[in-house]
């Protein structure tokens, strides 16, 4: 065949006929399938046999995800994500629910574990506006009775992922709580709010509240929606489990035993718990008035203060320095100042911010009282003296013992249950110990005492909590009230009332280093439990549970 001839168009049976070759034909002895319709023809971009790729996308023209054609899985360098996939995330299922939803939170959505366990649904899957409705529900008692936004939010999201809603978002601010869930990505979210009008100091709620999110995540305890709504309601019903009269008395006798804790005798105690009391009585009628707290804190400053400004004008040989402390004891805001804290270390600089505001208003009222007080007793020739907070007896077995009374009237002002009144008393005793082994024995400043004494109150705080499956807070908030700088407070503003006003700016920067010595002990104590200790197993619970008949 000529090279003219080659030129010229062939019929389909020559095209394909094997006698013929061409530089694109197939070498003989070469096997190689053949697919019916399939181009011969390749291009640069073809991917070369033998390199794995992913399914092509969606798009026509392919994505910025998409893998890149010289990308090879078995090559690939440590920072890629294997070609198996992320591997899932394990967690400890022994460790109470506080440490593992908190885990789960910090995680990207698409990371999280899918839930191990759901609890009892209708047909068709859980009421999602319910389940959100019930778990703000239960976020708003956890957050209006003081409890840190990192663990109200842990708590909101193991409420829904115990119903199934595992893809939820949980957001705590200092007044609002809301949570959205997206069942898919191809689906709208559904979000709720709730806003925190009122604010009340009851533990015993807070500690139920814990234990119905506790049964809630038990694999071994199925609660239905309407039970969960029930128990709720029995918690918000419940009523306060000391009276009136008794909350009185306790901040009375704990003014006296902070009055002791600085030096003062058996007329002093007598003393400060008088002004307490009344101070006291008069914040209640101030709040049934309709008045702010900023005003109640004032009105509650300055029996107190008139007293310990008495006794200065009477000439009565005692120490009237330690009936103004003593009064201040009961006043100062050391649940609020130790939550606020917390929330700043933990990220949640918003809500933060807004518990020291409040912490701020109220020091500034109890600042505004006690310098009224004062201010006046000065000028008609009350002589009190600024240098008296250098001169503190030591006397160990009675501070200790003062101390133990301070911690367990602060635990009944903070309507706590009786089961753990005595583990908190305990826990304040341990504190003054330590405080006073390190500053008044070992000559260690005081802002690092107290820095070390209420790392062991929030130690011992978590350890009490793990063991009790419950809220931390009941052991550690009224185990910290010896610590509190009340007698720094009085000082500063005593200074400033006489015009020292440089003075007074140096003790009062004193008494704020310790209360901020106070908040980082205690978180910090927690965390380096949650570290390196491991308490509170699950297995316990669920065999005593089997027992009962469970």
């Amino acid at each position: 065949m000529t090279e003219a001839e080659d030129r010229k168009p062939r019929s389909d049976e020559a095209r394909y006929d094997p006698e013929i070759t061409s530089e694109f034909a197939i070498p003989a002895g070469l096997d190689v399938s053949r697919t019916v319709g399939e181009q011969e023809t390749t291009s640069e971009f073809t991917v070369p046999k033998g390199l794995y790729t992913e399914p092509p996308s969606a798009e026509p023209g392919g994505s910025a995800f998409s893998l890149p054609s010289t990308y090879s899985a078995q090559d690939a360098l440590i920072a890629f994500t294997p070609p198996t996939g992320v591997p899932l995330v394990s967690l400890v299922k022994d460790a109470p629910w506080q440490d593992r939803m908190r885990t789960m939170l910090r995680m990207p959505v698409a990371e999280r574990p899918a839930p191990e366990h759901v609890q009892r649904e209708e047909e068709g899957g859980p009421a999602v506006p319910r389940v959100l409705d019930l778990t703000l529900r239960i976020g708003e008692l956890l957050l209006a009775g003081g409890e840190g936004a990192e663990d109200v939010e842990a708590a909101m999201f193991a409420v829904c992922r115990s119903y199934g809603l595992d893809r939820c978002e949980p957001n705590v601010t200092f007044t609002l709580l809301s949570i959205s869930h997206q069942p898919s990505l191809v689906e709208d979210p559904v979000t709720a709010s709730r806003t925190v009008r009122r604010r009340g100091t009851d533990y015993t709620r807070l500690a139920a509240v814990f234990r119905l999110v506790d049964d809630l995540t038990d694999p071994e305890t199925h609660v239905s929606l309407e039970e969960a709504y029930r128990r709720l309601a029995e918690i918000r019903r419940n009523r306060h489990p000391y009276p009136g009269w008794a909350l009185t008395l306790a901040g009375g006798l704990l003014a006296g035993a902070a009055s002791v804790l600085v030096g003062g005798d058996l007329i002093v105690f007598v003393a400060a718990a008088v002004g307490a009391m009344l101070g006291d009585r008069l914040a209640w009628l101030c709040a049934g008035r309709g008045l702010p707290e900023f005003y109640q804190f004032t009105v509650a400053a300055m029996p107190p203060a008139a007293i310990g400004v008495a006794f200065a004008l009477a000439h009565v040989d005692v120490k009237a320095a330690a009936v103004v402390t003593g009064g201040l004891f009961a006043l100062l805001p050391g649940r609020a100042l130790v939550a606020g804290v917390q929330d700043g270390l933990t990220g949640f600089y918003i809500t933060a911010a807004a518990r020291l505001l409040e912490v701020l208003y109220f020091f500034v009222g109890i600042v505004a009282g006690v310098l009224v007080v004062l201010y006046f007793g000065v000028k008609v020739g009350g002589k009190l003296n600024p240098d008296a907070a250098l001169i503190i007896n030591e006397r160990p077995l009675i501070q200790i013992a003062a101390s133990m009374l301070l911690s367990l009237t602060f635990a009944v002002l903070l309507q706590q249950e009786r089961s753990t009144v005595l583990w908190v008393t305990l826990n304040g005793g341990v504190a003054w110990t330590v405080y006073g082994a390190m500053h008044y024995v070992a000559d260690i400043s005081p802002v690092a005492s107290t820095a070390v004494a209420a790392g062991l109150v929030g130690l011992f705080g978590q350890l009490l909590s793990r063991y009790r499956f419950a809220s931390a807070l009941p052991y550690t908030t009224a185990a910290i009230g010896p610590l509190l700088p009340g007698s720094a407070t009085y000082f500063g503003l005593l200074s400033m009332a006489q015009n020292e006003v440089d003075k007074g700016l140096v003790s009062l920067a004193n008494a704020a280093s310790l209360a901020m010595a106070i908040a980082i002990g205690v978180n910090l104590g927690s965390e380096i439990f949650r570290l390196f200790l491991r308490v509170g197993s699950a297995g316990k619970r669920r065999a005593a549970k089997r027992t009962r008949g469970f």
